[in-house]
């Protein structure tokens, strides 16, 4: 339990980090680059005690835990970040940017140009790469960050926090990260500090997501949770199908874009054994299918012990595990329908080769991004070609999708007059 001083001293810092970004405004890009490429280097020359750190967390956690491939850090992800840390050095810089130009017909020149949005705050779970990767895009994009990462992660942020603060030092630069206590009573004083912290964003679970949303005052851009459909319909290339299924659910469980029902038509559901075959055999992942489809897998020869007959909740659900939910529909009303119901407004695809299905997929489903024939696992700044991300943002507000520099940051007007008065 965090005291009142505690508290306090939370405040205080934020107010530091406060002055911190208003001098980070004024470094340059070389500067800022400057110190991103110092972070990389520090990286690939504390590995030994960045992986000592990590193991002192994964050891409090049961490695069943879906989160447990989260937190893990090893040598070839540290050497990952590493290099992702310089090509977000290598990104051209998102500030400064004339987005609109023009005279107005009494003669003043007004412009609209890209701007910091001052300081973010981070509220994330057990991903301690998070803390790399959100710390240098807010750098990039001109802000300090504040990062508030779970009890999890507690040895690994502590490690990566002072390989933070010494690129900075070593650079230059103000001390513009600030590290809060990894107690949930910390999260508190951050969520309601009006004028201190100007957005704060969530990524985790749908539960943090939720506990951000009802007790922020600062504002919230909400990112992370994804419950992703594929839809198989009628005239799907099943091939295809095969392939985009295995790659959405297998390519990597505990992430927010990997699939977690598949929606199928009831033309094509005698089609399930093949479609599901890679899956139960290589990947075992257990299957929670409606009745139908309980039936056409059994009899197909889908592992037994990994069929279970679905419920209501086995819809709606995040797995973030090698589990997935299999229902029939028996028409694209249907699909969408059930999809805009339990989906998060994350990631969604059809397979299919009606164009008129097609484009009513891509016009009615409700989400930050819809595919046609490809898998959910391209949700992702990198695959966008943005670049690095803050997250998946599933509103509607300032930035939808993956958050690339750009979504970091505001804009101010000019207005430059030659003594006009109103």
């Amino acid at each position: 339990m965090l005291t009142v001083d505690h508290q306090a001293r939370i405040q205080e810092n934020l107010g530091r980090l406060r002055t911190a970004a208003n001098h980070l405004n004024r470094k340059s890009t070389q500067e800022i680059n400057a110190c991103l490429l110092r972070l990389a280097s520090l990286v690939e020359a504390n590995i030994t005690p960045l992986l000592a750190a990590n193991r002192l967390d994964l050891q409090r956690m049961n490695p069943t835990n879906p989160k447990y491939d989260r937190l893990l850090l090893n040598e070839e992800r540290l050497h990952a970040i590493a290099a992702d840390l310089r090509k977000v050095a290598e990104l051209p810089s998102p500030l400064g940017q004339t987005l609109e130009d023009r005279t107005l017909a009494n003669g003043i020149q007004l412009s609209r140009v890209s701007v910091p949005i001052g300081v973010v705050g981070i509220v994330f779970e057990s991903r301690p790469n998070v803390t790399f990767d959100v710390f240098a895009l807010n750098l990039k994009a001109g802000n300090a960050t504040v990062l508030k990462g779970s009890r999890d992660a507690h040895d690994s942020n502590l490690a990566i926090k002072a390989l933070i603060d010494r690129a900075l030092a070593d650079t230059d630069l103000p001390p513009a990260c600030y590290l809060a206590p990894s107690e949930r009573e910390a999260l508190s004083p951050i969520l309601r500090a009006d004028g201190l912290v100007d957005v704060i964003i969530p990524r985790g679970s749908q539960g943090l997501i939720d506990h951000v949303r009802a007790n922020a005052t600062v504002p919230v851009i909400e990112t992370g949770a994804g419950i992703c459909h594929t839809y198989v319909d009628a005239t799907a290339n099943l091939e295809w199908a095969k392939a985009i299924v295995t790659n959405a659910k297998s390519r990597r469980v505990s992430v927010c874009n990997a699939l977690d029902c598949l929606l199928i038509d009831e033309s094509v559901a005698p089609e399930l054994p093949y479609l599901l075959s890679e899956l139960g055999q290589t990947h075992r992942c257990r299957v929670h299918a409606d009745a139908e489809c309980l039936e056409i897998l059994r009899d197909g020869g889908y592992p037994a012990e990994l069929l279970f007959l679905a419920d209501e909740d086995s819809f709606g659900t995040e797995f973030l595990s090698m589990a997935m939910s299999v229902k029939t529909v028996s028409s694209i009303d249907q699909a969408i329908d059930h999809v805009n119901h339990y989906g998060s407004g994350h990631s969604e695809t059809i397979v299919s080769d009606d164009p008129a299905h097609q484009q009513r997929y891509l016009r009615e489903i409700d989400a930050a991004v819809v595919y046609v024939n490809a898998s959910t696992a391209f949700t992702d700044g990198g695959q966008f070609e943005l670049g690095a991300e803050i997250g998946i943002s599933t509103q509607k507000l300032h930035a939808r999708g993956p958050m690339g520099l750009a979504a970091l940051t505001s804009y101010k007007w000019r207005a430059v007059g030659q003594g006009q008065v109103r």
